[in-house]
């Protein structure tokens, strides 16, 4: 392997000291993303979920907000982390005022999940690592009272997530405590993932599971007994929540009517290139008969979850030999990227950034939902070039990889789901530009995928906002039954998958939609760029992956001055 030189670093300005400090401070609020950046020292910690730690959180973005006042620019780095300070940490505060941030609850990404899924994380190849694993066990039971505390004092204050999502997390918790659930597993997967184990880190180890199973035991019951009585039936949560929701996913202001229209065009165009392409598979086919026949090409199927393993590392493996030098500036340290199976059976399909120093590196996640064991290739090409490269992968690891333009903030901290994932649908999209979607059946799976995103748009904004069903699906407002119907006609996902994301969109306001926002702004700010002269695409993405995943209206503003 070639050794790259470093390249030189920029001297750190006021406002990047500022960006580190609140970088610590965030860091010893919140241990657990010390081992998210894989950072030593707060192996066994949890930040404090009570009312009493956010404050502390809101309180430090005050703080570093403070500090950010009167200082001078250096350079166009420091004003581009001005603003998205000032955008990211500013939000955060309308949201704490709000007090929503106290009753966060759903079924993918609340503090009924995070407790749990920051194992996930941890290393186990050694006694030492399966001592700081039984230690953050044995803090579970402080991690879920803080938890409740703040629920229990948001239903005070009349803010309780809908009964559908309680009644879920109280299925999960109480999954997770159960005698075969994810901690007993935990712990008595230990000795085989080490070889051998110290008789006393494998007590502690016992006692850590035993102390969580018993503490998500106790939460599904407080949410059985205390919160589901105060839960609302009704899912949608109206504009002025919706609206805040949206900016923090987009790190953009949009107008909400204007993009559900344009959802809906979107949606359309979609089906109609899907039957384009139907008809190149099959003359005459529908889009359904098209897809049965590409389902029934056993050279596109897989069977097993170890099949579909080691076919996403080598398609994975081959995109970035073949994009790095080429489309994309890609380092040496930045090229390995590990796919593997998720423990546990929720469904989804994520990915974690690589550690800070890389020693961990980023991987890509599939949840694969109980019963499941054959998926097919055609449907999923397009999955792995979004969670990989050139997507989240080359998007993540370059923000940390630059840490000698980047504060830490910047590089670690700073995440919009918008810019994320919009940029995850880009590189979708991009890769049919470059020739690797050629196949009709990847180009139909990536077709799939982009109208699922834009089926999100329509369904999210529609339903939460109480919009009119389009004609084309319905009539009247929206509600969830007709919400459902709608998504199993868009949506190309199994039975299970399709109950995890509908019920995810309505507990996660906001946040589908920024996939395919997130995507139509970067395609805006790329196509006024390419009016430009000079334009040149590599540049383009190693310029825009450079400043990090600042909001996409600092993107813009950033990229287009």
């Amino acid at each position: 392997m070639t050794t790259e030189p470093a390249p030189l670093a920029r001297p750190k300005s006021a406002i990047d000291a500022v960006a580190d400090e609140y970088t610590d401070t965030l860091i010893r609020l919140n241990p657990s993303f010390a081992t998210t950046l894989g950072l030593p020292g707060h192996e066994s910690e949890y930040p404090d979920y009570s009312p009493a730690g956010i404050a502390e959180f809101a309180q430090a973005a005050r703080t570093a907000l403070a500090a950010l006042d009167g200082l001078e620019l250096q350079d166009d780095v420091d004003a581009v982390t001005l603003d998205a300070m000032r955008e990211r940490l500013g939000l955060q505060l309308e949201i704490h005022e709000s007090g929503w941030d106290e009753a966060e609850l759903n079924n993918i990404a609340s503090p009924a999940q995070d407790i749990r899924a920051i194992f996930d994380l941890m290393p186990t190849e050694t006694s030492r690592h399966w001592e700081h694993i039984a230690g953050r066990a044995l803090n579970v039971p402080g991690a879920i009272s803080g938890y409740i505390d703040s629920l229990r004092q948001a239903r005070d204050s009349g803010r309780v997530s809908a009964a559908r999502q309680v009644s879920i997390v109280i299925e999960q918790a109480t999954k997770y405590a159960a005698g075969d659930g994810f901690f007993a597993k935990l712990a008595s997967g230990a000795k085989a993932a080490t070889g051998s184990l110290d008789g006393a880190v494998q007590e502690k180890l016992d006692a850590g599971a035993a102390a969580a199973r018993s503490a998500y035991t106790e939460l599904a019951e407080f949410l059985r007994t205390e919160l589901l009585p105060s839960a609302p039936q009704k899912d949608a949560v109206g504009r002025e929540r919706y609206s805040l929701a949206s900016r923090s996913f987009l790190g953009a202001t949009v107008d909400l009517e204007e993009t559900y229209a344009w959802g809906v065009q979107e949606l359309d165009r979609l089906i109609a290139e899907q039957e384009q392409v139907a008809a190149t598979i099959k003359a005459g086919a529908s889009i359904a008969e098209a897809k049965e026949i590409l389902n029934n090409d056993p050279a596109r199927q897989l069977k097993g979850t170890e099949a579909l393993k080691a076919w996403m590392q080598e398609l994975s493996d081959r995109a970035v030999a073949d994009l790095a030098g080429v489309h994309f500036e890609i380092p040496d340290v930045m090229k390995k990227l590990e796919c593997l199976i998720a423990p546990t059976d929720e469904g989804g399909i994520y990915y974690t950034g690589p550690s800070d120093d890389f020693s961990r590196p980023g991987r890509m996640w599939w949840s694969v939902p109980a019963g499941e064991d054959t998926f097919t290739t055609w449907a999923e090409t397009t999955t792995v070039f979004h969670e990989g490269v050139p997507g989240h992968h080359l998007q993540v690891a370059t923000a940390t990889y630059r840490r000698e333009l980047l504060n830490n903030w910047r590089r670690n901290v700073c995440w919009t789901s918008g810019h994320g994932e919009g940029w995850a649908l880009y590189a979708e999209k991009l890769m049919q530009e470059l020739g690797y979607l050629s196949d009709p059946g990847d180009h139909m799976g990536m077709l799939d995928m982009q109208r699922m995103r834009a089926a999100r748009v329509v369904f999210d904004i529609g339903f939460h906002l109480e919009l009119a069903v389009p004609e084309r699906w319905g009539s009247g407002a929206w509600t969830a039954e007709n919400g459902y119907e709608f998504l199993k006609e868009n949506l190309p996902i199994s039975e299970g998958q399709l109950n995890f994301e509908f019920t995810r969109y309505l507990g996660w306001p906001g946040q589908a939609p920024s996939y395919k926002v997130g995507q139509r702004l970067w395609e805006q700010i790329r196509a006024e760029l390419e009016t430009r002269p000079g334009f040149d695409l590599k540049t383009f993405h190693t310029e825009a992956l450079n400043i990090g995943s600042v909001g996409l209206d600092t993107l813009r503003r950033a990229l287009l001055s």
